[in-house]
């Protein structure tokens, strides 16, 4: 482990998931089954569990570590091993700028989720956004072997995914705190949201 990575695990990881596990609490609609894609190694989910003992999860992963917090089925990135409206909704956190094109995965997510999406991701804007992405990017998961495309979306393209599924978003963060301050001001604000979408409200 570089240094880079010794740094990530020690001042950045624990923090993170943190954070998320609390604004998703506070989020996710009581009582849920979930399915998180790309859970990695589960700790959030974990976490996120301890908080809301209301909920189900299971994990998917295109790769599945040695150690895990939960059980974690593995899929191949695209078709989730699942019928249709298997789950009340489906987690994707920092996954969708993995893909080449994330319509195809949250189609999928849709097909098993009875109504919810709940999405954690990034939002390519302001001076520098690209190469800040990147660097969080390659220092998170270059030594997990993860894809990395850095696919990102602007505010008007995740606008357009969610039009294309007809859904709409019935709450959304955009402060997450994920990062010590000063970090946060390089690394977080404007850079980082987590959006409840739903395919029950009348979608124009």
């Amino acid at each position: 482990m570089n240094v880079l990575d010794r740094i990530h695990e020690s001042c950045v990881y624990g923090r993170r998931v943190r954070c998320l596990s609390d604004h998703l609490a506070r989020l996710v609609p009581a009582a849920c089954s979930l399915l998180d894609i790309g859970c990695g190694d589960g700790k959030l989910a974990q976490l996120l569990l301890e908080k809301r003992p209301d909920l189900r999860i299971e994990g998917v992963d295109v790769l599945v570590r040695k150690k895990t917090w939960l059980p974690v089925k593995p899929f191949d990135g695209t078709n989730l091993p699942y019928s249709d409206s298997s789950f009340d909704g489906v987690m994707l956190i920092d996954v969708l700028h993995h893909t080449l094109d994330p319509l195809p995965l949250l189609r999928q997510a849709l097909r098993v989720s009875r109504r919810w999406l709940i999405v954690k991701d990034h939002v390519l804007q302001g001076p520098g956004a690209a190469l800040r992405l990147r660097f969080m990017d390659y220092v998170g998961n270059a030594r997990h072997t993860v894809a990395l495309p850095y696919n990102y979306q602007s505010t008007s393209e995740w606008s357009a995914l969610y039009r294309c599924l007809n859904v709409k978003v019935s709450a959304e963060v955009t402060d997450l705190g994920l990062y010590p301050w000063p970090f946060d001001y390089v690394f977080g604000a404007g850079l980082h949201f987590v959006v409840l979408l739903d395919r029950h409200q009348n979608c124009a």
